[in-house]
């Protein structure tokens, strides 16, 4: 009896951990570049049950007992986001389809290899640096000028160009005059003098990166494959356009109602085992 308390109880805390999941999802619908998490679940090790008195003395299975459940961390959904329009100079977002030879990737951007094991598709990040000099990524483009003209996030974040400098503006040059070229060059429309690129950094497997908040993110204590992108890379930056979340609110919603009854139903389980546990106790012990 104690055994199915704790199935319940673990159940209710997986359950809350998917609906804390779902609501930070929903509370970052117009967070720009934000992706999606998922919660992550899996039982306990299993239990064989086995009858004795098997001639071979093996002992027969006759199934498994799952001993409750247990939250794992929340993997990130990397698909790409659908892009706003709003013909702001010093705003960009990336369009990021990387190819790996001899993969093709799933709607979730995995894919199985020869071997039997998963093969996340690489994604494309901005690189920027922070008020403490480390480097973070970010697919945020929501750019500002600071006062020195740098290319900056509303944090103070600092962009990096294709120098690992941060981005400067140089002098007389106005953002409203940059236009992005095919080769990502941002150039002065009158001049034709090229004001640099933005570094645009891939990471061979984006769930091995810490989410850090603010839409950044670190390299986390695995070896994370981080490289500058190559020109044969299907990566395309618009400029005037943001990246929207990729989180889908209907779903979010129907994923947010599903936790919170599976939340009652293992409630409910405990409360049934309570009272089991009351007449247990205080009538059948007085027999």
């Amino acid at each position: 009896m104690l055994r199915g308390l704790y199935t319940a109880a673990s159940g209710m805390i997986s359950q809350q951990h998917r609906h804390d999941t779902v609501t930070n999802n929903i509370s970052n619908l117009n967070t720009p570049g934000y992706k999606e998490k998922s919660a992550v679940t899996h039982s306990f090790p299993d239990m064989l049950l086995r009858l004795s008195g098997v001639q071979d003395g093996g002992g027969r299975v006759v199934g498994k007992l799952n001993t409750g459940v247990f939250a794992e961390e929340s993997l990130q959904i990397n698909l790409q986001g659908d892009l706003m329009q709003t013909n702001q100079f010093s705003d960009f977002a990336i369009v990021s389809d990387i190819e790996v030879p001899g993969m093709t990737f799933d709607g979730s951007g995995k894919a199985m290899s020869a071997d039997g094991n998963y093969v996340f598709q690489p994604q494309a990040f901005f690189t920027v640096q922070n008020t403490n000099g480390e480097t973070r990524y970010t697919r945020d483009g929501q750019f500002k000028l600071d006062d020195e003209g740098f290319l900056t996030l509303p944090d103070g974040s600092r962009v990096l160009g294709a120098n690992e400098q941060p981005f400067q503006l140089p002098a007389g040059m106005t953002f409203n005059k940059l236009t992005l070229t095919s080769d990502n060059q941002l150039v002065d429309v009158d001049t034709g003098v090229s004001a640099g690129q933005l570094l645009i950094s891939v990471v061979d497997n984006p769930n091995n990166l810490v989410r850090e908040g603010d839409g950044k993110f670190k390299l986390g204590d695995e070896n994370v494959g981080v490289r500058t992108m190559d020109a044969g890379d299907r990566i395309e930056l618009k400029q005037g356009y943001v990246e929207r979340s990729n989180v889908d609110s209907a779903q979010s919603m129907v994923d947010l109602m599903s936790a919170a009854r599976a939340y009652e139903a293992n409630q409910k389980v405990i409360q049934f085992y309570d009272k089991s546990l009351d007449k247990a106790v205080n009538e059948i012990g007085r027999v």
